[in-house]
């Protein structure tokens, strides 16, 4: 099985918008998950997962158009920056070949618990940093980092 992470485009700062949950993707933000995005061309993508929050879901809708993937994005509440890792792989348990897309601390945490299982550092990763994750099955500290692509 795949997994990929994505992170978010570059968004406007924080203070621009009542809520970080409403901050929006820049214009150099589009153009990076544009640019990742055709790494994913040709991929056994079967499903996009995001976060309710709004640069989240620019950035999924983005994708989701590049790669003119029908399925409609599936938000989830468990993709949103505070999460802890083990509540992301509990609910990708039964999936596989799914693209995630989130913010940090989650992204560069879950990364590392994938990879690595608890307490290890997180795996930096820039804004629109797209990484795939391999293994025979989802499991905690073993899947295996094929790279992560920034744009």
């Amino acid at each position: 099985m795949k997994l990929w992470v994505l992170r978010h485009g570059e968004a406007v700062p924080h203070g621009s918008r009542p809520h970080d949950s409403e901050r929006e993707l820049t214009d150099n933000g589009r153009k990076e998950v544009l640019k990742v995005a055709a790494e994913l061309v040709g991929q056994p993508l079967t499903g996009i997962y995001a976060s309710p929050y709004l640069r989240a879901q620019q950035t999924a809708q983005l994708v989701r158009e590049a790669l003119g993937f029908e399925p409609e994005i599936r938000t989830v509440e468990w993709l949103t920056p505070d999460t802890e890792p083990d509540k992301v792989a509990e609910q990708m348990v039964a999936v596989s070949n799914v693209l995630l897309v989130s913010h940090n601390p989650l992204v560069g945490n879950l990364l590392s618990y994938l990879q690595h299982g608890a307490g290890h550092l997180p795996e930096r990763i820039s804004t629109a940093g797209l990484a795939e994750l391999e293994s025979n099955e989802l499991l905690v500290g073993s899947m295996r980092l094929n790279g992560i692509k920034h744009p």
